[in-house]
Formats: C-alpha cells, sequence, structure tokens
C-alpha cells in the first residue's frame, strides 16, 4: 500500500489539497451568500470532503498543525452529518405518526 502512495508525483498531491482549499472557499462563499444553509446535510459533507483532499495533500509535505486542523474538520463535520441525519429521522418519525393519529 505504501509502494502505490510513494508512486504518485507530489504535484498530484498538491493538485488535491489546492482542491480542497477550492473546497473549502466555495462552500463558506455559498455559505456567505445564504445559497448554502448550515441545516443542510450537504455544506458538511462538502467540509468533510475539503479537510480529507488537504489531509491528503498534506502527505506529499507534512505540517502537524495542518493536519490536526484538517482532522478536526473531519471529526467535526462527521458529527454535524450524523446531527442533521439523526433530526431529519425523527422529524420524518414524528410527522408520520401524528398523520397516523389524525381521524378520518
Amino acid at each position: 500500500m505504501l509502494e502505490l502512495i510513494t508512486a504518485f508525483s507530489p504535484s498530484i498531491y498538491d493538485a488535491i489539497g489546492v482542491a480542497g482549499f477550492g473546497l473549502y472557499v466555495t462552500n463558506y462563499a455559498l455559505l456567505t451568500l445564504r445559497i448554502m444553509h448550515c441545516e443542510y446535510v450537504s455544506y458538511f459533507v462538502l467540509n468533510w470532503i475539503a479537510a480529507s483532499c488537504v489531509l491528503i495533500g498534506l502527505s506529499a509535505s507534512f505540517n502537524l498543525a495542518s493536519a490536526l486542523i484538517q482532522i478536526f474538520w473531519i471529526v467535526i463535520s462527521t458529527v454535524g452529518i450524523i446531527i442533521r441525519l439523526r433530526r431529519r429521522r425523527t422529524v420524518a418519525f414524528v410527522s408520520a405518526r401524528s398523520e397516523s393519529a389524525m381521524p378520518l
């Protein structure tokens, strides 16, 4: 596996890292312009993908502080995704339950 990782050129890792940066900036711009909302699961998915890309990019030129930040973003984005998906499931359950309790 390590041989496969080292087989790629460092410029590929840089390109993946830059793509992650682009996703971060795009996601933040969409949030700022109110095109994206922080309650959307897609907001957290984009943050998760961006952090993963930057972390992959760091494997060519490692920086501990940057790696720790990316790991934090991956963890907190995962938590955000889980919370929103659970909230959706709870809302769907409650609304389905209240509809079935309505008299005909």
